[in-house]
């Protein structure tokens, strides 16, 4: 089994584009929903795989070699474009398929979650699922983190490609459009997050906070651009090592990652104070539980829950990760007098394994609404929307 760093280093050549995303539970087979394969978008998948574009043929396939390094599995695949919507029709997507079922890492339910790397040259694809957080922290530190919902296209050897322009949202800023303090100094977490809320002031909690994630990631992404890109440009005029060149890119990941797990529960305490809940009388926020461990919202406060003669079955606790396919074990330690945690994850769906064991140890998952149709039907019904638990902690302080 080949060292994940030599096969990254291996696959930085030039002529290799990477597309990186977390498997969604529409992905794999989590869901019972029998998707073809990992979701490509259709121009994308095009790109990567010239011979897919042939617009005037109905529904052009190429065969292409697939090898999933990281699970010694090597596959002739078949990718096809349904076009009929050129011809009258309504179809017009592609899919990746000849994957081998359940068998195949792409589709097995416990990789639901899972940051995975396919490595193209135009000919051929190479895969790499991450088998553990570990391997994920080694990717997301070459090419910044990986969203649940979002993908990235990736160019290691510099080729030409799609741009980060040509992936924004309505929420980019233009430099002339940025507070002027931005361009001297990166803003903080919280000012994105407010800026955002200013851009996306409206509708339920579910979906106010995609939408406001969504838009404050694109409003760090143009701070980046208008900040590190004349940077860039100016860099290829005095390197002289790889050692310069990581002193310029190591700052910028490193934010990247930082921005990562901060940003989202910003956004949800925002979300709290404007339903009417008051920080400090009926939410903390990263307060200490007991000596070592700070749970990102106790309700209704810290000192209800230090308060001996608070009734523990009033008490209650949001654990907020991004992703909980390997760490959602982190939250069974924080807040003692709590025997049920919620989890509040942007993953798109977990294998009913893992679903099982979280509700053997007392973990409650939340999920904003439009992501509960990601998991498996038997799933479903036992999450917790973010709207109904903002609802519920509201009604009971």
């Amino acid at each position: 089994m080949p060292d994940l760093r030599n096969w990254l280093d291996a696959h930085s050549r030039r002529g290799f584009s990477w597309f990186a995303k977390r498997l969604s539970g529409n992905d794999t087979l989590a869901n019972g929903a029998h998707q073809a394969g990992p979701y490509i978008p259709r121009d994308l998948l095009l790109r990567l795989l010239p011979g897919l574009d042939r617009p005037d043929e109905a529904n052009p396939d190429v065969r292409f070699d697939l090898d999933i390094a990281s699970h010694d599995d090597q596959r002739l695949a078949r990718a096809v474009w349904y076009n009929n919507m050129l011809r009258g029709g309504t179809r017009n997507e592609a899919r990746v398929t000849n994957l081998g079922g359940a068998a195949s890492a792409l589709l097995d339910p416990e990789s639901t979650g899972a940051l995975c790397v396919f490595a193209f040259d135009g000919a051929s694809c190479r895969v790499w699922v991450c088998r553990d957080e570990a391997e994920e922290e080694i990717v997301q530190d070459r090419i910044g983190p990986i969203e649940p919902g979002n993908w990235q296209l990736w160019h290691p050897a510099g080729d030409a490609g799609f741009g980060e322009r040509e992936l924004r949202a309505d929420c980019w800023l233009e430099p002339a459009e940025m507070p002027p303090e931005w361009l001297k100094e990166f803003p903080s977490p919280a000012e994105l997050v407010e800026k955002s809320a200013e851009l996306r002031p409206g509708f339920g909690v579910d979906r106010r906070l995609l939408r406001r994630r969504d838009c404050e990631f694109e409003l760090f992404r143009s701070v980046e651009q208008a900040i590190e890109l004349p940077k860039i440009h100016d860099f290829g005029n005095h390197v002289d090592s790889v050692e310069d060149f990581a002193r310029l890119a190591q700052p910028i990941l490193q934010r990247r990652k930082s921005r990562s797990g901060r940003s989202l529960e910003l956004h949800i305490r925002k979300i709290f104070l404007e339903e009417g809940l008051e920080e400090g009388r009926r939410f903390s926020w990263q307060a200490e539980s007991e000596p070592g461990h700070r749970p990102d919202f106790l309700f209704p406060s810290a000192e209800a829950y230090r308060d001996p003669d608070f009734p523990a079955g009033r008490l209650r606790m949001l654990a907020v990760k991004t992703t909980c396919r390997d760490r959602w074990r982190q939250i069974l330690n924080e807040a003692a007098r709590i025997e049920r945690k919620d989890l509040l994850t942007l993953q798109e769906g977990v294998s009913e394994s893992q679903f099982r064991e979280m509700t053997a140890a007392g973990v409650r998952l939340v999920v904003p609404e439009p992501l509960a149709a990601k998991f498996a039907p038997s799933v479903r019904p036992h999450l917790l929307t973010f709207g109904s638990f903002v609802g519920q902690v509201r009604r009971a302080v």
